[in-house]
């Protein structure tokens, strides 16, 4: 296997990262709680939460909380698979 193996271009920034890292520990996370987290804006945060689940690494779903429209993502399976072997990949890239 080479270095590079496993890398998954589709995690290469910062922003999906933090996305997808939220996501691995939390069973589900909403706009307001990821833009908070990690302090970007809410067009740059959509645009990339679009990006991860055209792939289908994340799920959307919208809902009302007390009348107001509430939108949380959860990890997909198929996300949460990607992501450990990238997070692997990047482990045998740094030699640890």
């Amino acid at each position: 296997m080479g270095l590079i193996d496993g890398i998954d271009k589709r995690f290469d920034h910062r922003i999906r990262l933090g996305i997808m890292s939220v996501l691995m520990v939390n069973t589900h996370m909403d706009f307001t709680g990821l833009r908070d987290l990690l302090e970007v804006t809410d067009g740059n945060l959509a645009s990339h939460l679009k990006a991860l689940e055209k792939e289908g690494y994340i799920r959307v779903e919208k809902r009302f909380v007390d009348r107001r429209p509430n939108t949380r993502y959860q990890a997909t399976p198929e996300g949460k698979e990607a992501f450990s072997k990238h997070l692997d990949a990047l482990e045998r890239l740094l030699g640890t």
